[in-house]
C-alpha cells in the first residue's frame, strides 16, 4: 500500500499541476538538466514542439497520467521560454471537445504540432473510433488560433484506419507532417504493426490524398519525425519496445531521401524497408540512469543548434504507480550534432543526466524578440495580436541599432513578406533576397537560388532564416522551423569573411520574433568508442573446449571442428518462465574493463516470418537477470538486438525483457561487449556490431548490478523453417579496453 508521505506528495504535485506552477528547483540560468518537464509532471511522452511569436516554446504530449495516481488527461501542453522553468497549461481537449468519431474509450496518443495557413494544426492517433469500436486506431486533426487552444478537432480522421485482413487493423498511429520543397505536405504514420507509411495531405493538412507509399518495414520503427536538411530529407523512427520499464531498450535510429516518399537509406545504404532493416543512429541508452530514449522531435534554436526532444525512463524509478503500471517517461532534451551528414545526440553520447546548456533563446543586440521595432531603426511599431506581441513593420530600409558580432550569425525571424525583402549581413558580405518566386544569396561573387512553391503565400506569417556558418550561407523560408522548407538557397564560399555591422533590411515586410545571435560552434566528430588493445584470453576453437569453458544446460548438438563452434539453434527460450536454453561461458578477464569480441555466421534468410531464431553473445547473472546480444529474426525482419531480463517483482519472481536494437543484421556478422564500470561504480555492458569486422556501430548500454558471465548462446522457434538454422562461431576473444 502506498505510504501517507507518498500520497501526499502525489497530491502535492496535482495540485501544482492544476495550478499551473513550478513544483521543482528551476536549472541554473542558462542551462537545464533532464528531465526537463519534472517541475510539473513525472510523465510527459511522446512530446512535440514549436515555439509560438509569443516567443514561449510550446510542448505537447501523450494522454498517460502526469503524476502517481493521477487521471488520463486528453493529451497534455506546457510551455517555457528558457527551458528551465515550465508552466502546465492543461490538455487539449475535454470531454466536450474531444473528436466526436472516438469511441468513449479511446485514448489520445502522441501529437504532432505544426503552424501554416494563419492557424496551429495538431495530429494526434486516436486508438479507437466509433465505427469498429475494440481497436482500429486513426490519426485525427484538430486546429486552434494560438499554440494553447482552443483546439477544434475535425469531424472525422484525416488518416482512416487501415484493416489487416485478418479481422484486426495495422498500426495507424504516431503522425508527423513535413511541408516539403515541391510545394506539398507530407503525413508520415504507422509503427511497428504494419511499418511507416506516408501520404500527402491537402494544403489546409485536414485530409489525406492520393495513394501512401510504405517506408518502413513493418516490425521495427514507429514514432517518425521527419526534417529536412542540406537537400536531404530525413526520417526518424523510434524501435523495440517504449515501454518495459526498468528493461526498455527504445533508440531512435534515421535514413534519407532526396524524396520525402523515400526510399530512405542509412549511413551504410541500407534501407528503412527491407528484410535485413537499415537505420544510423540518432540516440540511444549510454548507461547512466536513462533507458529508452524515444518518440522524439526536433528544435532548432536562436543559435542554429538543433535539439532532439524525447521522452526516457530513469531506470531506478520506471513505473509511475506501481510494476506493471504505468511507464514513468519524463520528457528530456539534448543537443543534436550532424557528423558527417547524420543527427547524432551529443556525438553519439546519448542522454544527458546533469547540467548543460540549454538551448538558446531570445535576441542579443538589444533585440526583444516579442517587440523588435525598439532594438532597430527605419522600423515602425504595430501592435500585437492573438499569436504574439507588438511586432515590427520594416517599408524601405531597416537596420540594427547596435552591430553584429563578426564571422558566424544567424538571423530569423517570423515575416509577412511584401514583393521584395532583402536581409543583408556583414555589410554587404553576404545578401539574401525573397524576391517573386525566387530565394537568393549572394556572397563572394558566388550565387546560389531556390525556386519558391507556385502557391507559397507571402501575406501569412511564415519563419525566414539567413545563416553564415563558417563558409555556408543558408537562407530558408519555412512553415515554422521545424525542419519544413518552402524553399532552401545554399552555397559554399571558401575564405568567406563577415565583418562586424549592423543587419539591414531592404523592401517590405512585417517582422516578428526576431534573433540576431552567433551562431553555436558545430561539433563535428563523434564521441570516442571503445577501442580493442591487447589481447587478454579466448579460444579460436581450433581444439576441444578447455577448462575456461563451462556450460549452463549443456547441448551436445554444439560440436568444435574445422576451428569453430557449431551449434544448431536449439528449439527452446531464456525469457520469461522458459529458461530452456542452452549456454556456454568462458571465463572473463580480472581487469575492471575489457571487450569480447566474437565472429557468428547464422543463416536467417529474408522476407519469410521467423520469430526469434537467434544466436550471439549474452552477460549472465542467472535466467532472470542477463543482457543478450543477438542476430535475431523478428517476424519478417532480421535485426541485431541487445536485450534484457530482470525481475521487477520480487513477491513472485515476475521478470520484464525489452531490448535495443544495434546495427544491421548479415549471415555473417561481428559482434562486441565491452565491459566497464560507471562513475556510480555500477557494471555497465556496452554493445558493438560489423558486417565486416572493421568498422563498429557501437550502440546501447545495460547495466548489470554484478560483474557477469559471459558467453554464447544459439536458440528460437522454427516458425517456418523445418530444419533449425546453424550458428557457426569462429572465435571468442578478449582484448584490453582502451
Amino acid at each position: 500500500m502506498p505510504s501517507k508521505r507518498r500520497l501526499l506528495a502525489a497530491a502535492l504535485a496535482v495540485a501544482a499541476v492544476a495550478a499551473g506552477t513550478s513544483a521543482a528547483t528551476a536549472a541554473p540560468p542558462g542551462t537545464t538538466t533532464n528531465a526537463i518537464s519534472s517541475s510539473f509532471a513525472d510523465t510527459f511522452a511522446d512530446p512535440s514542439i514549436i515555439q509560438g511569436r509569443d516567443g514561449y516554446w510550446y510542448a505537447y504530449a501523450t494522454s498517460d497520467p502526469l503524476v502517481a495516481n493521477g487521471p488520463f488527461g486528453l493529451m497534455h501542453m506546457a510551455r517555457t521560454k528558457d527551458f528551465s522553468s515550465w508552466e502546465y497549461l492543461g490538455t487539449v481537449f475535454n470531454d466536450q471537445t474531444k473528436p466526436a468519431w472516438a469511441a468513449p474509450g479511446s485514448f489520445f496518443w502522441a501529437p504532432d504540432i505544426r503552424y501554416f495557413d494563419g492557424k496551429y494544426v495538431m495530429y494526434f492517433t486516436v486508438t479507437d473510433t466509433a465505427a469498429n469500436p475494440g481497436g482500429d486506431p486513426a490519426i485525427g486533426v484538430a486546429t486552434a488560433p494560438t499554440p494553447a487552444g482552443p483546439w477544434t478537432a475535425t469531424d472525422g480522421p484525416v488518416v482512416t484506419p487501415k484493416p489487416d485482413g485478418n479481422g484486426g487493423y495495422f498500426g495507424t498511429i504516431d503522425p508527423a507532417l513535413l511541408t516539403a520543397a515541391d510545394g506539398k505536405r507530407y503525413l508520415y504514420y504507422g509503427g511497428f504493426y504494419g511499418g511507416i507509411s506516408v501520404t500527402e495531405v491537402t494544403e489546409d493538412g485536414l485530409h489525406a490524398v492520393g495513394e501512401p507509399t510504405q517506408v518502413t518495414i513493418g516490425d521495427r520503427y514507429e514514432g517518425a519525425y521527419a526534417v529536412y536538411r542540406d537537400g536531404w530529407y530525413y526520417l526518424m523512427g523510434s524501435s523495440m519496445n517504449c515501454c518495459a520499464g526498468p528493461t526498455t531498450g527504445y533508440s531512435v535510429f534515421a535514413g534519407r531521401s532526396k524524396s520525402p516518399r523515400g526510399p530512405f537509406l542509412d549511413a551504410d545504404g541500407a534501407s528503412l524497408n527491407e528484410s535485413r532493416v537499415g537505420g544510423t543512429t540518432v540516440i540511444t541508452q549510454n548507461g547512466n540512469k536513462w533507458i529508452g530514449p524515444g518518440h522524439h522531435a526536433f528544435m532548432t534554436d536562436a543559435a542554429g543548434q538543433d535539439h532532439i526532444v524525447y521522452h526516457a525512463i530513469a531506470r531506478g524509478t520506471p513505473w509511475l504507480t506501481d510494476p506493471f503500471g504505468i511507464n514513468r517517461r519524463p520528457m528530456l532534451i539534448d543537443r543534436i550534432d550532424w557528423i558527417d551528414g547524420w543527427p547524432r545526440t551529443r556525438a553519439g553520447l546519448g542522454p544527458s543526466e546533469g547540467p548543460v546548456p540549454a538551448p538558446t533563446t531570445g535576441s542579443g543586440m538589444g533585440i526583444s524578440s516579442t517587440d523588435p521595432a525598439g532594438g532597430l531603426l527605419g522600423a515602425s511599431r504595430q501592435p500585437g495580436d492573438a499569436l504574439g506581441g507588438p511586432s515590427a513593420s520594416i517599408s524601405g530600409a531597416a537596420r540594427t541599432r547596435q552591430s553584429a558580432p563578426g564571422g558566424s550569425l544567424r538571423v530569423e525571424a517570423d515575416v509577412r513578406l511584401g514583393k521584395n525583402f532583402t536581409t543583408v549581413l556583414g555589410g554587404g558580405a553576404v545578401v539574401a533576397s525573397v524576391s517573386g518566386s525566387k530565394v537568393t544569396v549572394v556572397a563572394g561573387r558566388r550565387t546560389a537560388s531556390a525556386t519558391l512553391p507556385a502557391d507559397f503565400d507571402r501575406s501569412a506569417w511564415n519563419k525566414l532564416i539567413v545563416q553564415v556558418s563558417g563558409s555556408t550561407v543558408t537562407a530558408r523560408l519555412n512553415d515554422a522551423g521545424l525542419g519544413d522548407v518552402y524553399a532552401e538557397a545554399q552555397l559554399v564560399v571558401p575564405g568567406l569573411v563577415v565583418k562586424s555591422a549592423p543587419v539591414a533590411w531592404l523592401g517590405s515586410a512585417e517582422v516578428d520574433n526576431l534573433t540576431v545571435r552567433p551562431v553555436a560552434a558545430p561539433v563535428r566528430r563523434l564521441a570516442d568508442v571503445p577501442q580493442t588493445g591487447n589481447l587478454l584470453a579466448g579460444d579460436d576453437f581450433d581444439g576441444d573446449l578447455g577448462p575456461a569453458w563451462s556450460w549452463v544446460r549443456p547441448d551436445d548438438k554444439a560440436v568444435v571442428a574445422d576451428g569453430k563452434l557449431s551449434w544448431p539453434l536449439e528449439n527452446a527460450d531464456l525469457v520469461g518462465g522458459g529458461n530452456t536454453a542452452g549456454l556456454l561461458f568462458h571465463t572473463t578477464p580480472s581487469t575492471d574493463s575489457w571487450i569480447a569480441e566474437t565472429k557468428l555466421n547464422l543463416d536467417l534468410g529474408e522476407g519469410d516470418i521467423r520469430n526469434y531464431q537467434q544466436a550471439g553473445m549474452i552477460a549472465y547473472l542467472n535466467d532472470s537477470d542477463f543482457a543478450r546480444l543477438g542476430n535475431v529474426a523478428i517476424w519478417r525482419t532480421r535485426q541485431t538486438e541487445f536485450g534484457r531480463e530482470l525481475v521487477v517483482r520480487p513477491s513472485d519472481g515476475a521478470t520484464n525483457y525489452g531490448a535495443a536494437a544495434i546495427g544491421r543484421s548479415a549471415p555473417t556478422l561481428w559482434m562486441r561487449l565491452a565491459y566497464s564500470k560507471n562513475a556510480a561504480g555500477e557494471h555497465v555492458y556496452r554493445a558493438a556490431t560489423s558486417v565486416d569486422g572493421k568498422n563498429w556501430t557501437w550502440g546501447a548500454s545495460w547495466v548489470l548490478p554484478a560483474p557477469a558471465k559471459l558467453g554464447l548462446y544459439a536458440h528460437g522457434e522454427f516458425t517456418g523453417t523445418a530444419v533449425p538454422p546453424v550458428a557457426t562461431f569462429e572465435y571468442l576473444r578478449f582484448y584490453e579496453s582502451k
